[in-house]
């Protein structure tokens, strides 16, 4: 499960577009998701992340931004008895 924002926070409050992109550091054969992030803050998150590298606070491997792709079912359905009206 994944968040349905971007993990991004600016001047103290959360970013409200969707995330596109899952954010990962790979280190020899181990990959690291650190959070994701929409389109608009994929540099800034991309700067930050180098700066905790250097600051040994995550692992200093490759950045990865993998592309959320939306993916549809009908596997959900409901009964219109089901339903409760308000």
């Amino acid at each position: 499960m994944l968040p349905d924002r971007c993990s991004v926070k600016e001047k103290g409050r959360d970013c409200v577009n969707p995330p596109e992109f899952v954010i990962s550091v790979t280190e020899k054969d181990d990959e690291y998701m650190v959070g994701v992030t929409c389109q608009k803050h994929k540099d800034r998150v991309s700067e930050k992340l180098i700066i905790l590298q250097n600051e040994s606070k995550i692992p200093k491997g490759k950045i990865k931004f993998s592309e959320l792709k939306s993916v549809g079912t009908d596997c959900v359905r409901s009964d219109p008895d089901d339903l409760i009206q308000l």
